[in-house]
């Protein structure tokens, strides 16, 4: 019969398994990836004004659907995943995390069916962030219209 190991035990067991993280390193690597799809959407925009004379807010509707492809592709060719845990957030957070959130579950359960892979599986991740987003985004226009109602804003 095997013994249980002692608190002490326990916790030194877990102190060498648990991985060490250097917050500033991967606050560093966010930064730089973050970064270099805001440098990439900025180098479209203007690429896009400049060469082609869109006005801003085309150009601006063009960057977003471009690096919302971007990012299905790189997801598709499996290499945003790789992206993510280079960069972490810096990679998650922007529009390009959104895009592969969705993508992911759809390239995964392809083979499932269209029904009962894709249809059901595509919002396994981005829905609750959708759900929220839009509950929350509700009840900030409620609030906001009860405020203007009151005359607590102008």
């Amino acid at each position: 019969m095997k013994k249980e190991p002692s608190k002490e035990q326990y916790s030194q067991m877990v102190e060498e398994m648990t991985p060490k993280h250097n917050s500033l390193k991967n606050c560093l690597k966010a930064f730089l990836v973050g970064g270099l799809f805001c440098i990439l959407g900025e180098w479209i925009k203007q690429m896009l004004m400049n060469q082609w004379n869109m006005e801003k807010k085309d150009a601006l509707l063009y960057v977003t659907i471009g690096l919302v492809l971007l990012s299905v592709i790189l997801t598709g060719w499996n290499l945003y995943g790789k992206i993510t845990k280079f960069g972490g957030a810096g990679g998650l957070v922007p529009i390009t995390g959104f895009a592969n959130s969705v993508a992911s579950p759809a390239i995964e359960y392809q083979k499932e069916g269209q029904v009962f892979g894709i249809g059901v599986k595509i919002f396994t991740i981005a829905g609750p962030v959708i759900l929220y987003g839009i509950f929350s985004s509700f009840a900030a226009g409620v609030i906001y219209l009860a405020a203007k109602q009151w005359g607590w804003i102008g």
